[in-house]
């Protein structure tokens, strides 16, 4: 077989060429780099359309709900409408919500545009997962680590890189520049997906657009909806009464998983997943994982503003070492093709970096600083590779779109529990050193947590091959 080569360099079989993985890479990249760009954004979005800060923050929110639901629905519609197809369409919407954003005179509108950036954003790495999958069942062969590697450095890693493009943003052109930079790479995404990747071919899968409808279980997407709002409601410093949104949400979640186990299509196959119990874990080791990595990815950069005392840019530029560090290590580990030792690495050093920020303070030199924020960055990289590779092999290529989504789902889920949980630990102490130390110390609880988490899982295989045949 010819060869050819992907982004890192590496030789690889033709179908694995960079015509077809490059338009899966930079779709992917949107929707962690939208979680994360606007947070540079929201005080002057406040000041400009009147907004305070808990309203300004709902932007960030209204992309997480948006995305946890719309990763499995889209990993659902490609299965059933074809992969290429759902992937140009999301290109579409994020478009669409572009311009919407860029152009919104009011905080609702702003709010609808993040909304059709979350859903459009979402189709990219489902999507991407399955036409992978796909394509090396169609030629007899295993994906090159590398082109997983670089999809997870594109998904899962890349919400650090949205803290400096942010802060570069609105410092030249304003806060709509972080929306309107969508547009742009939304048609160059569209483009190459069409003129590159192979046309989904006809089958049974195909269905109608009616058909879809009546067979998207829009029931169970709503309960899960209702449930996640009510679960931030509960989490975010807002008024509410506390108690009724509390209950809410565990009768909203209950009911969901008593539809979810009888509808005929569930929005997430529960009895699948109590049968997959490696599945699950992985989809719970990711959700603890993110819940940790978010946790410093916000509590740690406004700590470096109000008790460090750096601007905004320079808390991005600070926090870009996670970046670099995560792509690095991504990128060699995922060669190796394996599982269960990226996730154990990943756990000790967390629990690491949490034993450092906990003598950390005010006077701690910046330099310092750096090297512990890019040392975090192995953590980042590392439980993006192993927990991919794990559901890699405990998927198969019929269920790999919606498993993909709820992989994200669950990333997702984890970004929303770390507001609440930096909330709790900056809440009486402030944004002082104190609350640092908090935050270490929930660190410290999340990583050792993940480390037996880790060494428990006798199922969890060692390498990618060990499940796969």
């Amino acid at each position: 077989m010819t060869a050819d080569s992907d982004p890192s360099g590496e030789a690889v079989p033709r179908p694995f060429g960079p015509r077809f993985v490059a338009p899966l890479l930079l779709g992917s990249c949107l929707n962690p780099v939208n979680s994360s760009m606007i947070a540079t954004a929201l005080v002057p979005i406040g000041q400009e359309l009147g907004a305070g800060p808990a309203e300004a923050a709902a932007l960030v929110a209204v992309l997480y709900l948006a995305s946890a639901v719309a990763q499995p629905t889209m990993g659902r519609l490609a299965q059933w409408c074809g992969p290429r197809r759902v992937f140009v369409a999301g290109a579409v919407l994020v478009l669409v919500g572009g311009v919407v954003g860029a152009s919104a005179a009011s905080l609702p509108v702003l709010l609808g545009a993040r909304v059709l950036l979350g859903i459009g954003t979402s189709a990219a790495y489902p999507t991407a997962m399955l036409l992978i999958r796909r394509r090396a069942d169609e030629h007899g062969v295993e994906p090159p680590g590398s082109v997983l590697g670089w999809l997870t450095i594109a998904a899962q890693t890349t919400s650090a890189l949205g803290l400096p493009i942010g802060g570069l943003l609105v410092g030249l052109w304003g806060w709509r520049a972080t929306l309107l930079v969508n547009i742009p790479v939304a048609v160059l995404c569209g483009l190459m997906a069409w003129s590159w990747v192979p046309r989904d071919p006809p089958g049974p899968a195909r269905r109608r657009p009616l058909q879809i409808a009546s067979e998207l279980d829009v029931l169970g997407i709503a309960l899960f909806s209702a449930a996640a709002t009510a679960l931030l409601l509960v989490l975010l410093p807002v008024q509410r009464p506390l108690p009724v949104v509390a209950a809410l949400a565990v009768a909203c979640f209950g009911a969901f998983v008593w539809w979810e186990r009888r509808a005929r299509e569930p929005f997430v196959d529960v009895r699948r997943l109590v049968a997959n119990v490696g599945l699950s874990r992985t989809y719970l080791r990711t959700g603890l994982s993110y819940l940790l990595t978010y946790s410093v990815l916000f509590g740690f950069t406004q700590w470096l503003q109000a008790g460090r005392g750096l601007s905004a840019e320079q808390a991005g530029l600070v926090m870009l070492p996670m970046m670099v560090t995560s792509v690095l290590v991504a990128a060699a580990v995922s060669r190796r093709r394996l599982v269960r030792a990226p996730l154990l690495v990943a756990a000790l050093v967390a629990l690491a970096v949490a034993g450092v920020m906990r003598l950390g303070g005010a006077t701690t030199p910046v330099v310092l600083i750096v090297v512990v924020v890019a040392v975090f960055g192995l953590t980042m990289g590392l439980v993006a590779v192993g927990n991919q590779a794990a559901l890699y092999v405990q998927v198969s290529a019929r269920g790999m779109g919606v498993a993909a989504g709820l992989l994200r789902t669950s990333i997702y889920l984890g970004a929303i529990l770390s507001s609440a949980a930096t909330g709790l630990v900056f809440g009486s102490a402030g944004l002082t050193d104190a609350g640092l130390h908090r935050l270490a110390e929930l660190l410290a609880v999340l990583a050792a947590v993940l480390v037996l988490f880790t060494l428990l899982d006798r199922g969890l295989p060692r390498r990618m091959e060990n499940e796969r045949g």
